[in-house]
């Protein structure tokens, strides 16, 4: 259900930024299922929990934080560090390399980002089994972020001013619609990445923010699709 790109509205665009973990990826490849278990298993080793009950908290603080691991230090002073590499200390063959999406990616005219709430090394080893690491310019990640998460306004803010990006000459790309809010208000153009034809995923319900489709331009499920249109119509 790719909803094509209107020529017009990406013609002035120099910066590309991209959301990482199921943008880049498709849903279906389920890879943040993986990093969704891990977090689960340290929230129960952490505070001695049951899983089902180290699952409650961690969507609790999920909601409340932005990311488990804002809760968690907001309300343990647990080490990021320590976090962020048992966490993603995963299997990344699960992602099909890409080699048409890389493609686009370098045919896009001006700079490319990654965007993401996780951190910078989760970022190269996914960007780089999929075979596009070499076609970003760079990484914001949680640690650029002072460790403070997206949908966060001044974490949209140190990664315009580190770049010196001007808003309206931005595109986004996230499947989250709430962490486009702040960019649209910037005047990026929005687009939102969702699952193969809305197919359920390992996502579950505290994840879908309808409330905030408002903020979104276009809507996707093939990335790639989307990108070779807006490259094509550039060529005509």
């Amino acid at each position: 259900m790719t909803e094509l790109p209107d020529p017009a509205r990406f013609s002035h665009v120099t910066d590309w930024v991209f959301d990482l973990d199921n943008t880049l990826y498709p849903h279906h490849s389920n890879l943040f299922s993986q990093i969704d278990v891990k977090m689960t298993a340290y929230v129960a080793e952490l505070l001695k929990l049951s899983r089902e009950d180290a699952r409650k908290l961690q969507k609790q603080l999920y909601l409340e934080y932005g990311t488990t691991l804002n809760g968690l230090m907001e309300r343990h002073a647990i080490d990021p560090d320590d976090f962020l590499e048992k966490v993603h200390d995963i299997d990344y063959s699960w992602l099909v390399p890409n080699p048409a999406l890389g493609q686009a990616i370098r045919s896009l005219p001006g700079r490319k980002f990654i965007f993401t709430n996780g951190d910078r090394g989760h970022a190269e080893r996914t960007a780089r089994q999929l075979g596009i690491l070499d076609h970003f310019d760079d990484i914001f990640d949680i640690v650029a972020a002072g460790l403070t998460p997206k949908p966060a306004r001044s974490t949209y803010d140190k990664f315009i001013a580190l770049h010196h990006v001007m808003g309206p000459n931005a595109v986004m790309f996230e499947d989250l619609a709430r962490n486009l809010t702040v960019p649209k208000a910037l005047g990026m153009t929005t687009v939102l990445v969702v699952p193969r034809n809305f197919e359920p995923t390992f996502s579950e319900i505290w994840e879908r923010d309808p409330a905030f489709d408002d903020d979104v331009d276009f809507v996707t499920d093939d990335i790639t699709t989307f990108l070779d249109a807006l490259i094509a119509s550039r060529a005509d």
